[in-house]
């Protein structure tokens, strides 16, 4: 799976940890609304669809740019990432 990384999306607002893999060649900003459309499902709402959320680096507490591919933003497998 070479499009694809398997990553660790941590999401404080539920205490829940999510093991998910997500496209390399996808802007950043298209990722965190995929992630934000499966956790607000996968919770039946509780974590409501926002157009205002970031991703952060879970090692580093960097806060990814929107505007580059998750390649660009060098987000590798076993990447801990913070939706928040």
């Amino acid at each position: 799976m070479k499009n694809k990384v398997n990553v660790d999306v941590i999401v404080p607002a539920l205490e829940e940890q999510y093991n998910v893999f997500i496209p390399v060649n996808k802007k950043t900003i298209e990722i965190i609304f995929l992630l934000n459309k499966a956790i607000n499902d996968i919770s039946s709402g509780s974590f409501p669809i926002n157009e205002e959320l970031s991703l952060v680096d879970g090692f580093t507490g960097s806060v990814y740019d929107v505007n580059k591919t998750v390649k660009e933003n060098r987000i590798l497998n076993g990447a801990k990432l913070i939706i928040m």
